[in-house]
């Protein structure tokens, strides 16, 4: 429950590829095309999906499903994701068409060059298409499509991630949990992991596209990892991965809350952003506190500070409390849209030195 409404649960992309190979799977043998069919999930439990497509064609069928993410934020969500059956002599061999993506760096759940179908919906597959082929001694081939993986794709991590030409098929438990967090911090901890198998020693953290294309456009440095709000977690990621160096490249209106400690940045966990500001300008000297926490936007309020020492005192306090959070060595950068660079903390020349 959350905001006093409940939140409905879906299904994950695995799930609907699963449901989808059965449906076809069935078609193929018995001739019958089935409106829904029920998927045992991993967790023991059973889920009846509806079936959106199905059709029998010589030597194959063909079934999809529309994914439904119930009431998480989901890129996925309402998409099309199919499967073509085809008989084969034995054992069941799965591979992705149109719209799912290819493996093309390792550290990841599949090998370079497979398509990316994880370990447990590949699972699930076999479970789904076993389960109507109880009489029949011979295999199958699966392969699964996801119309408009490849654009949807571009919506994603993958390309960062080294996944190329579509969307994942994932998920460990079949089910989409609303607003679940864990989903965005498994993506950071991979994204880290996979900077770290080839070789990197320095994690680039940036908040969103903001800090991605300063750092690539002013700074020349395309080797970044988006955080989001979890500044803290992608710091300690970092950490357990074994990466020697930690370099933050942020806009003001993220890196400010920093200064007082607060590692997750997202509005519903803490604001004072004003206040860091308003707390910092005191200690450089500023008299006219009202006037900043009357702004707006950081961008706003620099405007009255961006001649005094708030800055310097700002980094201070920011260098403080990130290496509080870790043994590494860790330096931050922050900018602002209109003046650029606007401070830097104690360590982050010598880390850029060193990139």
């Amino acid at each position: 429950m959350k905001s006093t409404r409940f939140l409905r649960k879906g299904y994950t992309t695995g799930t609907c590829a699963a449901a989808a190979a059965k449906a076809a799977a069935q078609a193929l043998l018995t001739g019958e095309c089935v409106k829904e069919v029920d998927i045992l999930l991993p967790g023991g439990d059973s889920i009846s999906i509806k079936i959106h497509n199905i059709k029998i064609e010589e030597g194959r069928a063909v079934s999809s499903v529309i994914k439904d993410s119930g009431d998480d934020p989901d890129v996925t969500d309402g998409i099309e994701i199919g499967a073509v059956v085809k008989l084969a002599e034995c054992g069941i061999k799965i591979d992705g068409g149109k719209g799912v993506g290819r493996v093309t760096r390792e550290g990841l759940d599949q090998s370079v060059g497979n398509a990316a179908i994880n370990s447990t919906p590949r699972q699930m597959i076999r479970n789904a298409v076993r389960e109507v082929s109880q009489e029949y001694e011979g295999g199958f081939e699966v392969t699964i499509f996801v119309p408009d993986g490849e654009t949807i794709a571009k919506k994603t991590f993958n390309p960062r991630l080294g996944i190329v030409g579509g969307i994942s098929i994932l998920g460990t438990s079949g089910i989409v949990e609303p607003m679940s967090e864990k989903a965005l911090l498994d993506t950071i901890f991979l994204e880290l992991k996979t900077k770290r198998r080839i070789g990197e020693k320095t994690a680039v953290l940036v908040p969103g596209n903001y800090g991605e294309n300063f750092a690539e456009e002013k700074m020349g440095i395309k080797n970044t990892v988006q955080f989001s709000n979890y500044l803290g977690d992608a710091i300690d990621y970092a950490s357990d991965l074994g990466f020697s160096r930690i370099l933050i490249i942020s806009h003001i209106g993220k890196l400010v809350k920093a200064a007082s400690g607060i590692m997750n940045t997202h509005s519903k966990y803490a604001g004072g952003r004003m206040e860091n500001i308003a707390l910092c300008a005191v200690l450089a000297g500023y008299s006219d506190i009202e006037k900043i926490l009357n702004c707006v936007t950081c961008d706003e309020a620099y405007e009255l500070i961006r001649d005094t020492k708030t800055c310097d005192v700002l980094m201070e306090r920011i260098d403080m409390y990130l290496k509080r959070r870790t043994d590494l060595k860790i330096g931050a950068v922050m900018f602002s849209n209109k003046y650029g660079i606007i401070g830097k903390t104690v360590d982050a020349d010598s880390i850029l030195e060193e990139i």
